[in-house]
């Protein structure tokens, strides 16, 4: 992980550190600030978590794209299924990661900085939050799987 403040963030068997500069997304994406309007966007480890091992991510959108939350910028590919990748601001596409093309590992290994996804130049997506909004998403999403988990043990 990379020098910036983090909180450390523990519910159920789930484990991560938070950025606390970060803003985040309901879809579990992460966004820092790369100066001037410029965002970088990732994948929060506990988005990591649920999409499993990543084996390919490429994106339909050329730099300079004019873009909006929840448009697709391309897919994500994992062993499990092939998921969408959506845009979590407004404003113009820059492009993809381009270390993503030789070294998936660092989604996983390093999810808050070296393992970002994309960057975007605008706003955020007014439905993103700080850690504290994000850290109670966490909760309330962690609950409800494990809701689900012991309904499903159930007799």
């Amino acid at each position: 992980m990379s020098a910036t403040a983090s909180i450390l963030y523990k519910r159920a068997t789930f484990v991560t550190h938070l950025p606390v500069t970060h803003r985040y997304a309901p879809s579990h994406c992460w966004l820092a600030s790369s100066g001037d309007r410029r965002w970088r966007v990732g994948y929060t480890k506990f988005a990591m978590r649920m999409l499993g091992e990543l084996v390919d991510v490429q994106f339909d959108r050329e730099p300079g794209t004019p873009v909006r939350p929840g448009d697709v910028l391309g897919t994500v590919e994992g062993f499990k299924a092939v998921s969408e990748l959506f845009c979590v601001g407004q404003g113009s596409f820059v492009g993809g990661n381009p270390a993503l093309r030789t070294d998936l590992e660092a989604l996983a290994q390093d999810p808050y900085s070296r393992g970002w996804l994309y960057e975007f130049e605008g706003e955020p997506d007014a439905r993103c939050m700080d850690m504290d909004g994000y850290r109670a998403l966490l909760d309330a999403t962690i609950d409800r799987l494990l809701e689900k988990q012991k309904a499903e043990e159930a007799p």
